[in-house]
């Protein structure tokens, strides 16, 4: 399953992530993340799995769709 921009937006949300922190932990170029967060462009396979990595080392997990849409989430409840 690839990632989604929204999935992008809504981890980096759910982290209290900018974009320049997420561009940083996962070695993808700011502009790029933003690009692909407009919907200007979708990246290379290899970049989408370096910002997955990073969104899945913090504590997310990617949700494929199941007939209400994909979607992230935490692994485990907080607090």
């Amino acid at each position: 399953m690839a990632m989604t921009r929204d999935q992008c937006r809504a981890g980096r949300a759910l982290l209290e992530w900018t974009q320049d922190h997420l561009a940083k932990v996962s070695n993808v170029s700011k502009k790029t993340l933003a690009d692909f967060e407009a919907g200007k462009r979708t990246p290379y396979d290899r970049t989408l799995a370096d910002i997955e990595r990073a969104l899945e080392a913090a504590g997310l997990e990617f949700i494929p769709e199941n007939g209400g849409g994909a979607g992230i989430r935490f692994r485990e409840r907080k607090g």
